[in-house]
């Protein structure tokens, strides 16, 4: 209880019920920090996976040339490039609760990343979708509905804002299926994920956290039914590298 009323948000670090501004705050001041070398710890930390997991999320994305995209926790912009290169869609519309990641999204841009595909960015809280109902057809997300405390809110958003047939595709962290990987993906995310994070940012207490939003993720049956009682309908997913990454694709 807080002030007399129910919390329904929670702590993204574990799960439990926590006022919405702990995960908020603790999100961009994490990530205000690193926003310049996010990208680099990405390709150190994954050994390179991340590539391969933008690529199966390219696969899975029924997005065409003539589509509004609007990318959810755009962040620096890799998923948006991403889209750009492989579907060269009619406007992309890349958002993140965090100015400075884009910023360096922005300089990107500037240098012709996006192939020309004409972008514009915004800071955006997921949970509070300023645009209107039924403005785009596909809603790209990747590492972010993991860090938003109100989970629920946040799909209900993207179901208001995408149109009647349109699709939400996550990439996120999640759980591997298989005993062996999931021990790897335990000791990885205890050590090696604040190690490289320490190493390549300086800031290891951040990816202490980070280490830990993952083991508290609701795994791959889990958020499909997040996005389920949000209302998308005939969700699927598929795992990359055992399980650790998973990439849904539900629609509207």
């Amino acid at each position: 209880m807080d002030n007399g009323k129910t919390i329904t948000t929670i702590d993204t670090a574990t799960g439990q019920a926590a006022p919405a501004e702990l995960s908020t705050a603790r999100v961009k001041d994490i990530f205000s920090q690193i926003a310049r070398k996010y990208e680099r710890f990405n390709a150190v930390s994954s050994f390179g996976a991340y590539r391969r997991w933008l690529d199966g999320m390219m696969r899975q994305a029924p997005i065409r040339p003539e589509h509004d995209v609007l990318d959810i926790a755009g962040g620096t912009g890799d998923v948006s490039r991403w889209v750009a290169r492989a579907f060269h869609p009619r406007h992309i519309q890349l958002t993140d609760l965090v100015p400075e990641m884009l910023e360096v999204a922005r300089i990107h841009f500037a240098r012709g990343g996006f192939d020309g595909v004409p972008v514009d960015f915004d800071v955006v809280d997921a949970q509070n979708i300023p645009y209107a109902d039924e403005s785009y057809d596909v809603i790209t997300m990747a590492y972010g509905i993991r860090n938003m405390p109100d989970r629920p809110r946040a799909l209900a958003e993207m179901y208001r804002v995408l149109k009647p047939g349109g699709a939400l595709v996550c990439l996120e962290f999640s759980t591997p299926p298989n005993p062996v990987w999931r021990t790897l993906d335990r000791f990885y995310l205890r050590h090696l994920i604040p190690f490289w994070g320490g190493l390549i940012t300086g800031d290891k207490s951040g990816f202490v956290y980070l280490a830990k939003s993952i083991q508290a993720f609701p795994d791959q049956r889990g958020l499909a039914r997040l996005m389920e009682e949000a209302g998308f309908h005939d969700i699927a997913w598929k795992n990359y590298t055992g399980g650790i990454a998973a990439v849904h694709v539900a629609l509207k």
